[in-house]
């Protein structure tokens, strides 16, 4: 089995965090917003999505396909 070193995987999620986080702010959303428009009632899911703190990733790649729609953008610019 293929060991995964925590860094790394932290620093895959920073780096779609701080992307949706960059692109959201470029469309001049707020996180309620983006919440709302993905059928949320408040901004909590996108807050976490956007936390680099956070240590579980409770967001799916359906989640990030909506967010890419939502926004606009490739959802391949979410992993650059």
């Amino acid at each position: 089995m293929f060991e995964f070193c925590e860094d790394e995987l932290l620093e895959f999620h920073n780096k779609i965090s701080n992307n949706v986080k960059n692109y959201r702010k470029l469309r001049n959303l707020t996180q309620l917003d983006l919440a709302i428009s993905l059928g949320f009632e408040n901004s909590s899911f996108i807050s976490h999505v956007e936390n680099i703190k956070m240590k579980k990733y409770n967001y799916s790649n359906i989640h990030l396909y909506k967010i890419s729609k939502v926004l606009d953008v490739d959802i391949c610019e979410f992993f650059k």
